[in-house]
């Protein structure tokens, strides 16, 4: 079956449309020995053979993109009211997301046509973390540290299960993904990142609600061992390989990761940060 060459390129993890058409033009590209000048040239995968730089491109059997997906897109392969996160990505190959994020909810989703890798991340038995960075609407209580490790009920027939809850101080590597609208302008126990191993519905937002909270904003860091890089943009995506990714180029070193691994989930009090003195409720992180 035919397709444009840009569009074999993109798929075959040589860059984004852009700059595939950027490496034709340059004259970097050939096809069957000659070089191609137009992106929307025809090729057949299976039988033309196609070089960059005169290394031979091939398409991988399967594919997986780590997505930073934006706000106000639904987790689908298609929609009939709402943009989907399928927009953002090379199309065809038979790709699908891997679980959902709420349409209001930012942050890392995988997008694949490997069933089998996107079973073993959803499984239940699989006991995944995946960790969300979440600002509510008060700040969080340090008890529900030791609540959210029991599980919470949040209205269904059983708990959730045990979940690692950090609350967040201006230390927090992490507040560097939140939107620019929060930095500096939160209270301390304000912002906190909540790594759960579940996937039930709005479940972050219903075990926050139990305990007398709202969810303001929502993004989530990770996903088993892969981290969304604090370079890439919002609805921007790369290629990835889950088998083996622990943590993305361009992103430091995720510092809940860490944490929750020696099982410290434990907030640091103010008067430690501080050498003294108690928390001021007009200091802002």
């Amino acid at each position: 079956m035919q397709t444009r060459l840009d569009k074999f390129l993109t798929e075959a993890g040589v860059g984004t449309r852009s700059e595939v058409k950027s490496i034709i033009k340059k004259k970097s590209v050939t096809v069957n020995g000659i070089c191609a000048e137009k992106p929307e040239m025809k090729v057949n995968p299976d039988t033309d053979e196609v070089a960059v730089g005169g290394k031979v491109v091939t398409l991988r059997s399967n594919v997986t993109y780590l997505l930073h997906k934006p706000a106000g897109y639904v987790c689908a392969v298609k929609d009939n009211c709402f943009p989907t996160v399928m927009e953002l990505v090379p199309q065809g190959r038979d790709l699908f997301p891997v679980g959902r994020l709420d349409k209001d909810t930012e942050g890392l989703i995988l997008i694949t046509n490997d069933g089998a890798m996107a079973h073993r991340m959803l499984s239940p038995r699989s006991h995944v973390d995946k960790t969300y960075l979440a600002v509510l609407d008060r700040p969080a209580e340090d008890g529900w540290i030791t609540l959210f490790s029991e599980g919470v009920e949040i209205g269904d027939d059983a708990p959730t299960l045990p979940a690692k809850l950090v609350i967040c101080d201006a230390a927090n590597p992490e507040l560097e993904y939140l939107p620019e609208e929060y930095k500096g302008g939160l209270f301390p126990g304000q912002a906190v990142l909540l790594t759960i191993q579940e996937g039930r519905y709005h479940q972050v937002k219903r075990m926050f609600h139990a305990v007398g909270r709202e969810v303001i904003y929502l993004k989530r860091l990770s996903f088993g061992s892969i981290v969304l890089p604090l370079s890439l943009k919002k609805g921007e995506a790369i290629l990835c390989d889950p088998e083996k990714t622990i943590d993305m180029p361009g992103n430091r070193v995720n510092s809940l990761t860490a944490r929750a691994a020696h099982g410290d989930v434990k907030r640091k009090s103010a008067q430690n940060r501080r050498g003294g003195g108690s928390c001021q409720k007009t200091e802002r992180i």
